[in-house]
């Protein structure tokens, strides 16, 4: 690969990565309710997760969207229903705990990691880093895809969980959480909107 696509390829994975979806706004409310080091499984399972699948549709899952097209339509379906679940789970999250801790738990590495394959952004992401940046879909171009966006990806979702953390000093009432966690179920149904009318 040459240097330019190089450049552009690290130019997209970060902006990709960096700007508000479901990942981000599930990241910044977990840093909120249940701090930094509790929300590091998290952080982890988003950033391997993607970068797993970033080879395995490399590696030949972009192929069944070529052989069956609706198979994409599924995908979309399922992934919509889960995001709104997710959102659901969020706006009623339970209020704090008299410790200032929120009722509940933040995503472990595994959970975080499969969530990958429900989260329209991600797939968006990985079919068009693929497509765009490793057309031939050789093993050394997919692996150069997937190294680019595990070295951009760790610090791009861990600045959301961060900021969730710097908030959670604002957000000590139960009041401040409940309104805090219903605007972030919010905002990650309307991450959806590029999904849903693109």
């Amino acid at each position: 690969m040459d240097t330019d696509l190089l450049y552009a390829l690290a130019a997209f994975a970060f902006v990709s990565s960096i700007t508000p979806g479901p990942n981000n706004m599930m990241l910044m409310a977990s840093g909120a309710n249940f701090g930094l080091r509790r929300t590091l499984p998290h952080m982890a399972g988003v950033a391997l997760g993607f970068v797993a699948m970033v080879v395995l549709v490399g590696a030949g899952l972009i192929g069944l969207f070529d052989l069956w097209p609706t198979s994409y339509t599924v995908l979309k379906v399922v992934s919509v229903g889960y995001l709104l679940y997710l959102a659901w789970k969020i706006a009623t999250a339970a209020a704090p705990k008299g410790d200032g801790q929120a009722g509940g738990r933040p995503f472990t590495f595994l959970q975080a990691a499969l969530f990958q394959w429900v989260n329209p952004k991600a797939w968006t992401m990985a079919l068009t880093a693929i497509t765009v940046y490793a057309p031939a879909r050789d093993l050394g171009g997919i692996i150069l895809v997937a190294a680019i966006f595990g070295a951009v990806n760790l610090p791009s979702v861990g600045s959301w969980a961060y900021l969730g953390t710097q908030l959670r000093r604002f957000l000590g009432s139960a009041g401040r959480l409940r309104t805090f966690n219903i605007t972030m179920a919010l905002l990650l149904v309307a991450s959806l909107y590029p999904v849903l009318w693109p």
